[in-house]
């Protein structure tokens, strides 16, 4: 199991940026995939950017490619997503996952430790 812990959402207006960051601890950081979902109120988890364990492929919904960037420090156990471009449709709590293993999809079944969530909300 790994303990993961979101910050960095808050209120913005539509248009601006946020970058929310998701500490590791508890296992090797360097070994597994990481990803972030978001929930919106009434609706399913969903999946929003995942990364492998080195960095070296990154993956987007369609609704964020271009606007968000995902990114890893395994020096600092640490995830980021830049989320530029904002649009009131971004808006839900936004959790941190950990995969099995070093890879990722975009399947909520293939991670197995999640952040509590940080909320994002973007007034138009």
């Amino acid at each position: 199991q790994v303990q993961l812990v979101e910050s960095g959402g808050g209120l913005v207006q539509a248009g601006g940026s946020l970058r929310l960051s998701c500490a590791a601890s508890g296992r090797t950081f360097s070994r597994y995939g990481m990803g972030w979902f978001r929930q919106a109120p009434g609706k399913e988890r969903e999946f929003v950017t995942a990364i492998t364990w080195s960095g070296g492929s990154t993956s987007y919904a369609d609704s964020v490619k271009g606007r968000f960037t995902i990114s890893r420090d395994n020096a600092k156990n640490t995830v980021y997503l830049q989320m530029n471009s904002l649009k009131p449709e971004d808006t839900a709590v936004y959790y941190c996952a950990a995969a099995r293993g070093p890879g990722y999809s975009t399947s909520t079944a293939s991670f197995d430790s999640w952040g509590q969530g940080t909320q994002v909300t973007v007034s138009s």
